[in-house]
C-alpha cells in the first residue's frame, strides 16, 4: 500500500481528533481510576500522583509516534495556538484543528464515562482540573499554568519543530516534560497544560449529576494559552540568527 507523504487536512483532523480522545480518555480517565479504586475514602499520595503523570506521559507518547508524522500530533489547542500565532500554519488551519480537538476531547471523555458508568464517573470524578480559590486562587493558578505549559512548549519546538533537533526523541522528550509538570503542580492546578483536556471532563461532570465551578475554566484556557505563546517565541529568540 503507497503511503501519503502529504495527508490531507481532513486527515489530519481526523488524526487530531483520535489523539485527543486517547489523551482525554486515559489521561483524566487515569484520575477517574484512581478514585475508583480509592473508593474516596484513601488519601491522595505522591504514588498516585506519580501513576497519573504516567498516564499521561504514555499517552502522549503513543499517539507522538501513531499520528505525528500526519498531523504533528497537536492533540492541545494551545499548541496549535502558537503555531498559528508563529506563522507555523495558518488560522483556517488552526480553526480546524481546534474543531478536531474539541470533537476529541468529548469522546474521550465519554469514553470515560463508558468505562466507569457515567453517573458513578460524574460523583468520583472525571478527571476535570480545578484548584482551591481559598488556598491558589485565579492570579496563581493561572501562572502556574502558564509557566507549566511554557515550558512544554520549550520542549516541543526544541525537540520536534526545530529541525536541527535529534531524530526520535520528540516523544520521550515531550511526554517527560508533561510528567513533570503533573509531578510538581499537580496538587496546585492539577496541572491542565490543554484547554479541551479541562473543558471536556468537567461539562461532562456536570451533565451527569456532578459539580464543578466552571468559571475555574477560565484558569485552564487563559493559562496555557499565554504559556504556550511565551514558550514558544522565548524559543525563536534564543535560536534566531544574529548578523555577523
Amino acid at each position: 500500500m503507497a503511503v501519503n507523504k502529504n495527508p490531507t487536512l481532513g486527515q489530519k483532523m481526523i488524526a487530531e481528533i483520535v489523539g485527543t480522545a486517547f489523551l482525554v480518555w486515559v489521561g483524566p480517565g487515569s484520575i477517574t481510576a484512581t478514585n475508583f479504586i480509592a473508593g474516596g475514602e484513601l488519601p491522595f499520595t505522591m504514588a498516585a500522583l506519580g501513576m497519573i503523570a504516567l498516564a499521561f506521559a504514555f499517552a502522549i507518547l503513543a499517539m507522538i509516534y501513531a499520528i505525528g508524522h500526519i498531523s504533528g500530533c497537536h492533540i492541545n489547542p494551545a499548541v496549535t495556538l502558537a503555531m498559528a500565532v508563529t506563522k507555523r500554519m495558518s488560522w483556517r488551519e488552526a480553526t480546524s484543528y481546534w474543531l478536531a480537538q474539541l470533537i476529541g476531547a468529548f469522546i474521550g471523555a465519554g469514553f470515560i464515562g463508558l468505562t466507569f458508568g457515567f453517573t458513578q464517573a460524574a460523583q468520583i470524578g472525571y478527571g476535570a482540573t480545578d484548584f482551591d480559590p481559598v488556598n491558589t486562587g485565579f492570579l496563581v493558578a493561572t501562572l502556574v499554568e502558564a509557566v507549566g505549559t511554557a515550558f512544554l512548549l520549550f520542549v516541543i519546538m526544541g525537540s520536534a519543530v526545530d529541525e536541527r533537533a535529534s531524530g526520535g526523541f520528540a516523544g520521550i522528550a515531550i511526554s517527560l516534560a508533561v510528567a513533570a509538570d503533573i509531578l510538581v503542580f499537580g496538587p496546585i492546578t492539577n496541572t491542565s497544560l490543554n484547554p479541551f483536556r479541562s473543558l471536556a471532563p468537567a461539562v461532562l461532570q456536570v451533565i451527569f449529576g456532578g459539580t464543578y465551578q466552571m468559571s475555574h475554566l477560565i484558569v485552564y484556557f487563559a493559562g496555557p494559552a499565554i504559556g504556550a505563546i511565551i514558550g514558544t517565541v522565548l524559543y525563536d529568540y534564543m535560536t534566531r540568527e544574529v548578523p555577523a
